[in-house]
Order: structure tokens, then C-alpha cells, then sequence
């Protein structure tokens, strides 16, 4: 007995030919020339059996399938079985003219291509969909009682069956598969459709919550899911089963399961919380269906919801299964699988099954290039501050991840050597002398950089000033404050204004400023430093908003304490814990690599919280650092006179808060 399928190298196509090829016989497969090296790929699974496959050249588009008379001469009278298999079915995917093209005319073409081969049966793989929108119990023997709809994917699967029972010379046979999982026992399933669209939304749940909190959800219809091995199961079995021409058959689960529970199926699945309040969809009924269209086609609505969706991978067009309301009688596919043991099983029971598979194959994650080098490599990144410290050890990471670095300081001297550095490890450097304080130097090194490079890619504000003064230290030193905020805050914004336009013209660039873990802990002295690096984030935050939609993104570094020059004025340090600049580096490479809103180590972001919370209790804490660290000599004006050691009280109050400016 031999056998013709269409959408071979499709999910249900080619687990129906391991089921084809337990029997006798040769199995031919139409498959399309640019779909060769898939159907070579496959045709390992089969091991020894693919010698029994044959694949025929051609195109479901095409009359005849486009197949060629000699193919056509060697089938004629000796495929008994024809199963039609292909079709598009994507959530994603709305061409309603491509779906006409495949899913109508394609079966046209494949039902005439039967006739002429004289096959016993043509075996048609049509949906649940072809009951269109219809509400309550659709009968096998339903169709013409189908509820029209807009879907097109429902539409062509109801006249694809219109043209077999009315076209097809040889007598036919239509199966209705509910929403095709992967296998109940392997997992394997080809792509990402239907409820998979869900498990991205569920993994990120479980990254963010504890799995015993309790979520709010919505319970949503009833969905129908099978698993693929059941599907071709049934067909395999049906198909070889006397006496049943011109019947149809639904392969469907014994009772649906509602949105909501399967979202909790998969969430237990993932180890991740589930949600314990699901409310029942049909409330939004009782608002006026008008009222509730116009909110969602308002353009801020639109945009905040697709914007939402985008990052989870969600079609919009699943949504239109949360109120699913047909149900689906199978009693004669039963009484023709009765005593097979061919049976559906309970979603509940493979449902981990589907998941583990979906995370170790599937997730869009795994295919992520998420090294620092395939994220920067080629890209230009203009670093201020590049000579030493941060501004140095950011460089060489970046540039020994591929990046072309551009190195801005005041010192040629040691530009150079970083420069030699990062080349001496077959590294890109350029070098730029400016100083970033002044608006017109600023202008200057931008117009430079743009006219050497056409571009920068990413920007590192990292050039900066910091003063630790108390204020009593201060009342005569207003200059301090001007000159901090000259460089950390006008500085870093001239830079930022001069490459907006190129940015926004290539629409793509990320400004990256090195802030402060003191902008979320409000040191004392430190309030001309805190003050400049709070306004650049206030600006970048007011920024953000406004190029958010262009591809250009603002990140925060709120850096802690970190061993640069910058520092050895205040003698007390040496005895503090600190991050070493390539550790401040990592810091950086995160968020080239992330592009976060804010890089935070726990500590800052703790402090954060704690002054949200318990602002009173921060006081005192802060004003007890702020007694037990005394202004270093620097700051009193009086050369080293009077350094003393850290006291101990001081060294500890000082190591439970690694990383803070005391």
C-alpha cells in the first residue's frame, strides 16, 4: 500500500509519516525546492525507513501541484491513500491572500492531482476552525451550520472542506484536529503557535515572583488542545478503517480546558506562580461592546498594549480564543477508535512534558546572541574619561569584545597607552583630546567624531568630578559646585544634544551615564557630586520618554565606590572596600549588553527602597556614617595633617556597606 502527502516536512506531516511508515509500502512527499535540505534533514529520523520516502518536486500553488509528468506516470495507480496535510496556520500570520492561495486553491489543486492518480481516498487534514465562530455543540456531521467570521484562517479551512465534499471525484475522508500540541511523551513540537505564545509571559513571572504568590487572571473559553501524536494516531488509525468514506472526524480533547486553566497547568509546569483569581471574561459583556472597541483602537492604548505584547511575543490574535465559545462533539470518532487504545490524554497529565521541551529547544531566548560581542562588535563606542580608571578598563573590555573605541581625555600621553593597550590585543582605538567641561570643546570632539566615523553607536559619559566637602567646609566654595556641575551635568548633556540628531537619523544609539550609588543613598559631603549626577539622570529619564519609540535608549550606571584616582584624596578609603574598575567595568558591559533602563548593584537598589519606606530611619543611619568618617585633609584645606586610621567601628560600619561613599 502506498501513500501521497502534502506538508510533509510540517509538524503533524512528518510525525503522520512515522506513523505511515510502520506500515508496508512506499510513502511519496510533495516537497517544495526550496524545502529540499529541510526534508534531508528530516529524513534521519526515519533511519533505514526513509528509503521507503520518495520526495516529489513541486508547489501546493500550482495546478497539479506543479508536479512533472515523469513523477506523474510512476504514482498513477499505485497511491492508494492520499492525505493532505498542508496548510498555513500561524497566530502571527493574518495574509488572508496567502492563506486563500494555499489553504483553498491548494487544496483544489491536490484534490485534482488525487483524481488523476486514482488514489482509493483522498484524506483531508482540515481544523476545528471550519465551525467559524458557531456557539455550542458542533456536530461531526455539522458544516453548512457554520457561523461565518472574519478570522481568514477560519474561513479557509471552512471552504477548503467546501471543495473536497463537492470537487473530489474519489471518495474523502475530513479530519478536525483541535489546537496541535507537541507529543505527550517526547515534547517535540516544530515551532512556536497557539498556547506556546503564553510561556514567555510565564517564565518571566517566575523569574520575577516567588511561586507562592497568588496572581489575578482572567478564566477566559475553552480551548481544545491535542497533542500530535494523538492527531496522527487517529488518522493513521481511521484512515485504514472500512466503511467510513465521506464521514468526518474530530480529534479533540474529551473536555476543553478554559484560558485560565491553562495558563495555571503551564505555570505549575514552569514552577511559577499561578493564578489563584481568575475572573470570568463574560463580565466585559456588560459593558457596551462600543465603548470597549474604542478604548483598544486608542493610539496611546494601542501602542502601550502592542508594545507589551511585542516584548512577551504575543500575537494580538490570540486574544480572540479568550472568548471561544464553541464546543465539539467526537462520538464517531470514538466508536471508530474503540478498542484501538489510541486515546486522548489530559492536558494536566503532559503538560510539563511540553514545557521542558519548550525551554530546552524552544524558548527565543536560546537563539539569542547575548555575548558582549555580539552585541558591540563593529559598533562605535565614544567613552569620555578613557585614560584611567573606569573610563580605561570599559575600554579595553569593549574593545576586546569587538567594539571600535573611541577614547576622549585631556592627556594625549595616556590615551596613547590605552590606546597601545587595546591594540597590543588586537583591539580598535581612537584617540580624541578634550576637555568635556567646556561647551565648546565639546561641539568641537562631536563634529570630529562625526566626520571621522559618520556615527557613534553608544555614548559612556564617564568623564566626571567628585568632591567630598561637607557643607560647613563649603561656604566659601560655591566654585565647587559650579565646576562639578559644568563637567557631570552640562558636559555630559552637550555630548548627548550634539549626537542626538545622527542617533535619531539612524534610529539607533544608547547613552550610557556613570552614575552614582550616592544618587540613591544621599551622602553626606557629597552633595555637590550627588547633585550633578541627579540631574543627569533626571534629564535621561525626561529623555527617555521622548526617544523611546526611535530605538534610543538611556541606561543609569549607579556605580558604587570603585579604587580610581579619583578617590586618593580621602586617606580613610584605603582601609574601605571597593570595586576595582574592571569589576566597575562588568558594570558597564551589562548595560551595553542589556540596555536596562538602570544598572544597580542590591545595595543601592536596597537604599533606594529603604528611603521610599523609611525615610526618618535613613537619616539617622546616613547621619551616623556622617559622624563616624570624618572630612579628610583635603577637604579641611590643612595638606595631611591629622590622618589618622580608620577606627574600628568605622571599618565595620564601612564593610556592611561595600561600595558606599562614606
Amino acid at each position: 500500500m502506498s501513500y501521497f502527502v502534502t506538508g510533509a516536512t510540517g509538524f503533524v506531516g512528518m510525525h503522520l509519516i512515522d506513523r505511515l511508515l510502520a506500515r508496508k509500502g512506499t510513502v511519496y512527499v510533495l516537497v517544495r525546492a526550496g524545502s529540499r535540505a529541510r526534508f534531508k534533514r528530516l529524513a534521519e529520523r526515519w533511519g533505514e525507513q526513509a528509503k521507503r520516502v520518495v520526495a516529489v518536486t513541486g508547489d501546493l500553488t500550482r495546478p497539479g501541484l506543479g508536479i512533472n509528468r515523469k513523477d506523474l506516470e510512476i504514482m498513477t495507480g499505485k497511491v492508494h491513500h492520499f492525505f493532505h496535510c498542508a496548510a498555513i496556520y500561524d497566530l502571527s500570520n493574518d495574509d488572508a491572500e496567502a492563506q486563500l492561495a494555499v489553504n483553498v486553491e491548494g487544496t483544489r489543486h491536490a484534490v485534482e492531482l488525487a483524481g488523476k492518480l486514482d488514489v482509493q481516498c483522498f484524506h483531508h487534514v482540515s481544523s476545528i476552525a471550519a465551525a467559524g465562530e458557531y456557539r455550542g455543540h458542533f456536530r461531526e456531521d455539522m458544516f453548512d451550520e457554520w457561523a461565518p467570521t472574519d478570522d481568514p484562517y477560519f474561513r479557509t479551512k471552512h471552504d477548503s472542506e467546501t471543495v473536497v465534499r463537492y470537487e473530489s471525484e474519489v471518495p474523502w475522508r475530513i479530519y478536525r484536529p483541535g489546537i496541535v500540541v507537541g507529543h505527550s511523551k517526547t515534547g517535540e513540537i516544530s515551532k512556536i503557535d497557539g498556547p506556546y505564545y503564553l510561556f514567555k509571559l510565564i517564565q518571566r513571572l517566575r523569574h520575577a515572583l516567588p511561586g507562592w504568590m497568588p496572581l489575578i487572571g482572567i478564566e477566559g473559553g475553552k480551548l481544545n488542545i491535542v497533542p500530535v501524536d494523538y492527531v496522527t494516531a487517529a488518522m493513521d488509525h481511521i484512515a485504514h478503517t472500512r466503511g467510513r468514506d465521506r464521514d468526518t472526524f474530530h480529534l479533540v480533547a474529551p473536555e476543553p480546558v478554559s484560558v485560565g486553566r491553562i495558563m495555571n497547568l503551564f505555570a505549575d509546569a514552569a514552577h511559577a506562580p499561578g493564578f489563584s483569581l481568575r475572573i470570568d471574561h463574560r463580565l466585559l459583556g456588560l459593558l457596551p461592546k462600543g465603548v470597549i472597541d474604542l478604548i483598544g483602537k486608542m493610539p496611546p492604548v494601542r501602542r502601550i498594549v502592542d508594545s507589551l505584547l511585542g516584548d512577551l511575543g504575543i500575537p494580538r490574535e490570540l486574544f480572540r480564543y479568550m472568548g471561544f465559545a464553541t464546543l465539539y462533539d467526537d462520538r464517531e470518532t470514538q466508536k471508530v477508535l474503540k478498542g484501538s487504545g489510541i486515546q486522548c490524554p489530559d492536558l494536566e497529565d503532559y503538560a510539563p512534558v511540553l514545557w521542558d521541551y519548550w525551554e530546552r529547544h524552544l524558548d527565543p531566548d536560546l537563539f539569542r546572541d547575548r555575548s558582549l560581542k555580539g552585541r558591540i562588535k563593529d559598533r562605535v563606542v565614544l567613552i569620555t574619561g578613557a585614560s584611567s580608571g573606569i573610563g580605561k578598563a570599559s575600554a579595553l573590555r569593549l574593545a576586546a569584545a569587538g567594539a571600535k573605541v573611541l577614547l576622549v581625555a585631556r592627556t594625549l600621553e595616556k590615551l596613547e597607552e590605552t590606546r597601545r593597550e587595546i591594540e597590543s590585543h588586537g583591539g580598535k582605538a581612537w584617540i580624541y583630546s578634550a576637555d568635556v567641561s567646556e561647551l565648546e570643546g565639546c561641539d568641537k570632539l562631536i563634529k570630529t567624531v562625526l566626520d571621522d566615523h559618520g556615527k557613534v553607536d553608544v555614548l559612556i559619559n564617564n568623564a566626571g568630578r567628585s568632591i567630598r566637602r561637607s557643607l560647613e567646609l563649603s561656604y566659601d566654595r560655591f566654585h565647587d559646585f559650579e565646576r562639578t556641575m559644568q563637567l557631570n551635568y552640562f558636559g555630559s548633556v552637550r555630548l548627548v544634544m550634539n549626537l542626538l540628531p545622527s542617533m535619531i537619523e539612524q534610529r539607533d544609539g544608547q547613552i550610557i551615564n556613570v552614575s552614582s550609588i550616592g544618587v540613591q543613598t544621599n551622602m553626606a559631603r557629597f552633595s555637590a557630586y550627588v547633585a550633578s549626577k541627579a540631574a543627569l539622570d533626571a534629564f535621561s529619564r525626561c529623555a527617555q520618554t521622548e526617544f523611546l519609540d526611535r530605538n534610543i535608549t538611556f541606561t543609569n550606571v549607579y556605580m558604587p565606590l570603585v579604587r580610581t584616582p579619583m578617590i586618593a584624596p580621602t586617606a580613610h578609603y584605603k582601609y574601605v572596600p571597593t570595586l576595582s574598575p574592571e569589576e566597575a567595568a562588568d558594570l558597564i558591559a551589562k548595560a551595553v549588553l542589556e540596555r536596562p533602563k538602570q544598572v544597580s548593584t542590591r545595595l543601592g537598589t536596597a537604599a533606594s527602597v529603604a528611603w521610599a519606606l523609611w525615610p526618618k530611619a535613613m537619616d539617622v543611619i546616613l547621619n551616623t556614617g556622617y559622624k563616624l568618617f570624618p572630612d579628610s585633609a583635603a577637604a579641611r584645606g590643612d595638606g595631611k595633617s591629622g590622618e589618622t586610621e580608620m577606627a574600628p567601628e568605622a571599618a565595620a560600619f564601612a564593610a556592611l556597606t561595600k561600595g558606599i561613599h562614606w
